[in-house]
């Protein structure tokens, strides 16, 4: 008779079996998690009705079960076994879900959830899939410039701290990058920390670089798996100094302008179009078939006339890589003659000329006093009104700030002319005697009178012109007057009189005189004729009114007897 098996002996046996031999049944199941985040993973079986306890487990790489929680149904109570990796991070809750907290990539392991009753032990395996998210790459070990028809490195882009490792592509412009034989090369590497078993990819470039890559930007991605599936992220983008050689030369003049003139400081600019552009030239001046080394700048400093002429500049290891420029230095010469202060005498003849030297045509203008004349002046016979100051300007107009004018401060000097004239006054009693004065410098006028008279405004003189004024003044003689005028000037002293004569005077006086008692006397008569008239007027018109009342008195009568007639008669 065989013997019987105690519980304990059959659940004992039934744990060691399901730790060597998985049971069919439940397929795999996958639960995915970001490292650091915490892992739940659910029993997935149902809770049998005699369920004694449920107990959760991991295999080693070798197949070999650790046993990290256990909890009992009937107790309610829970114990986690001593595993140090998992120390302070387990849960198991009541429905048999096991949570480890703060994942790891060292959690990326098969658990499994073991229900067990008196007579039977059910499994469900859960498969523990972590993920990290890479570091943003960035592109580092960047060649400071590219040099065209050269396989240069350009840099490594770097990527770190992923799981599982991602992979990198770089891009230019935007486009993806393949290798190419000779022009583009790229070595990928990982590397994985010991520690937090995290990769680092890093993705060298190599790359032969032409002009056109000039200002082209260049990245790289990482593309790496998550929890969700796939993703790429971005590096920033980087544009690389491309340097290529010297194609063409040109040479300029600074300050930029229109015109040259002498006098100006000129700097000639000789430039490359490489990069980095050259540093060093030969230049050219006109007539001088030695080249000067320099800088890419030559500066010639007051330019003359002479300097006009062909300028060159080029490399100074190919000299047939040239480029040349033609300067003119315009130039503007003015001679006017005579020209100062010129002093001449009224009526002489004064020859002006101006003569112009220009490297073009040029304007001339001609100024007296400020004021601009229409054409140029010339004397054939000095008049006081021809002195003044007098400008000669010409101007390139084409060439800014190129003028040039000379001066003559032409003076016209004359003795003194002297003229005088006599006008008399309406009334007849005063008379107005004027000198008149021509000459440079001005002449003083001074007055002499011989005889008596009244002198009502002495030395009224008027507005000094052109070498012409006048001096006035007003007398009212009482007998033969001598008006003397003299006028005297540094070249000379003119004296001119005039005689003026009371009598005029006293005649019209004595006319005025009579006319004036002729007009009272003829007044009064006028008055006297007009009371005589009057008085006859009036007394006719006394006599007239007493003969009419006596042939009225006359008519009633006879009026009267006319009746008493033709009574009688009938």
């Amino acid at each position: 008779m065989a013997s019987k098996v105690s519980p304990t002996c059959r659940l004992v046996f039934c744990l060691l079996i399901s730790a060597a031999v998985l049971r069919p049944g439940l397929g795999w199941y996958t639960v995915n998690s970001a490292y650091g985040d915490t892992i739940v993973m659910p029993c997935r079986l149902d809770v049998p009705q005699n369920l004694m306890f449920g107990k959760w487990k991991y295999e080693k790489p070798d197949g070999s079960p650790v046993f990290i929680a256990f909890r009992s149904s009937t107790k309610k109570s829970v114990q986690y076994d001593d595993v140090p990796e998992y120390k302070d991070r387990l849960s198991l809750s009541e429905n048999y879900t096991l949570s480890i907290t703060n994942a790891k990539i060292s959690d990326e392991k098969r658990f499994v959830c073991m229900l067990v009753t008196e007579d039977n032990v059910f499994e469900a395996p859960t498969l523990v899939k972590v993920f990290k998210q890479p570091s943003k790459p960035e592109i580092v070990n960047k060649a400071p410039f590219l040099e065209t028809d050269q396989l240069k490195k350009l840099g490594d882009c770097i990527s770190r701290d992923s799981y599982p490792d991602g992979n990198i592509t770089w891009y230019r412009n935007g486009k993806v990058l393949q290798p190419v034989d000779g022009e583009v090369a790229i070595l990928f590497k990982k590397e994985i920390d010991p520690g937090t078993q995290l990769y680092t990819v890093t993705s060298s470039l190599e790359y032969k670089t032409t002009k056109s890559d000039i200002q082209m930007p260049f990245t790289c991605s990482v593309t790496y798996y998550g929890p969700s599936g796939q993703k790429t992220i971005y590096s920033e983008q980087e544009i690389f100094d491309i340097y290529y050689p010297t194609e063409q030369v040109t040479i300029q003049v600074l300050p930029p302008k229109n015109a040259i003139k002498e006098g100006d400081n000129i700097t000639l600019q000789c430039l490359g179009n490489g990069n980095p552009p050259p540093e060093e030239f030969m230049f050219y001046l006109p007539g001088q078939p030695e080249g000067i080394r320099s800088s890419n700048t030559y500066t010639l400093t007051d330019v003359r006339r002479n300097a006009t002429g062909e300028y060159k500049c080029s490399l100074i290891d190919k000299r047939n890589m040239a480029a040349s420029t033609t300067i003119t230095v315009h130039y503007l010469d003015l001679s006017l003659n005579p020209s100062g202060e010129v002093t001449k005498q009224i009526g002489d003849t004064l020859p002006v000329s101006c003569t112009i030297s220009a490297s073009r045509n040029a304007t001339v203008v001609w100024m007296k006093d400020n004021i601009r004349l229409r054409s140029s002046p010339s004397f054939s016979s000095l008049h006081y009104q021809d002195a003044g100051n007098y400008v000669c300007e010409t101007a390139l107009q084409e060439v800014e700030g190129l003028k040039k004018r000379e001066s003559l401060t032409l003076i016209v000097e004359g003795k003194p002319q002297i003229k005088m004239t006599k006008k008399t006054d309406p009334s007849g009693l005063s008379k107005t005697i004027i000198c008149h004065v021509e000459g440079f410098p001005k002449p003083a006028i001074h007055w002499t009178i011989t005889g008596s008279g009244s002198v009502i405004n002495q030395t009224e003189e008027s507005p000094y012109i052109n070498g012409r004024y006048y001096s006035k003044i007003i007398i009212s003689p009482e007998e033969n007057v001598t008006l003397t005028c003299t006028a005297e000037n540094q070249l000379e002293r003119t004296v001119n009189s005039l005689n003026v004569s009371a009598n005029e005077n006293r005649e019209k006086v004595n006319d005025q005189a009579k006319l004036i008692v002729g007009i009272v006397v003829g007044l009064l008569l006028a008055a006297l004729v007009a009371g005589v008239v009057y008085w006859l007027y009036m007394k006719k018109s006394k006599t007239a009114s007493k003969h009419v009342n006596k042939d009225l008195g006359n008519m009633e009568e006879n009026k009267k007897l006319e009746e008493n007639n033709h009574k009688t008669e009938a």
